[in-house]
């Protein structure tokens, strides 16, 4: 049997009379990329910063890593990875200053901390940027970085919050492979995107309108349930009929 390493039930956030996360239900499995879509206002946003232990929600149940959203917030801290497309890692310390840095927020021992840096800049090919600040760093390699940084402590889960944003299309694709590889290895990843196409690379894929969850599935199963070609043909059927604009 797989094992769940999300799981939510009738999960719900509400502001005032304003329900930005409206009764959602879905489990995410180990080493699957889940991903996590909806126009701005569609409630992604506000549903991350649950599953992140950022944010309480309203009602419902949900467990991230095995750990409850209510009652273990730092706890889940601790056992995922987070990556964002804005900020990500400290642009005035050096590639190897980043990776100790959030190395040792993990809680990894200096000895490990050690081993594991030289593997990673040697892996990503950084060797001669090791010592360079990251503020130096072509957007490509800083998003190759950050999410190398992001998996280091090897999380259960790793949430990537449109990872790629402002990325050429050739290191777009690179750092899929990057997320294929991490998947292999056993994590979780759990990326929002606006960029359609990758949604194409996900196993499964949810899509949110109006705080509600109205697809899930495979992006095969989606486009023949919803008689589309792509996803993004999909994604904008859906979308057509959110009656609200508000950012989360």
């Amino acid at each position: 049997m797989e094992e769940k390493v999300i799981t939510c039930r009738n999960l719900t956030k509400q502001f005032g009379n304003f329900y930005a996360v409206n009764n959602i239900s879905f489990d995410v499995y180990r080493g699957e990329i889940f991903g996590f879509l909806g126009a701005n206002g569609a409630g992604k946003t506000t549903a991350m910063r649950i599953l992140c232990g950022l944010s309480f929600p309203s009602s419902g149940e949900a467990s991230v890593a095995g750990f409850d959203v209510y009652r273990q917030q730092e706890l889940i801290k601790q056992h995922i990875g987070y990556m964002s497309q804005k900020f990500s890692l400290y642009e005035n310390l050096t590639v190897l200053e980043n990776i100790e840095f959030f190395g040792g927020a993990y809680g990894i021992s200096r000895k490990e901390i050690n081993k594991r840096s030289e593997e990673l800049v040697r892996k990503l090919g950084l060797q001669r940027e090791a010592k360079k600040l990251v503020g130096e760093l072509p957007l490509g390699w800083k998003q190759k970085l950050a999410f190398s940084v992001a998996i280091f402590h090897q999380p259960k889960i790793v949430f990537l919050d449109e990872p790629t944003g402002g990325v050429d299309p050739v290191t777009r694709r690179q750092f899929w492979d990057m997320i294929y590889e991490a998947a292999a290895a056993g994590i979780t990843i759990f990326v929002t995107t606006h960029y359609m196409d990758e949604a194409e690379y996900c196993n499964r894929v949810t899509i949110m309108v109006d705080g509600k969850i109205e697809a899930l599935d495979s992006p095969a199963n989606l486009k023949k349930q919803f008689a589309a070609n792509t996803v993004e043909d999909v994604f904008y059927k859906l979308a057509r009929g959110a009656k609200r604009e508000n950012s989360g």
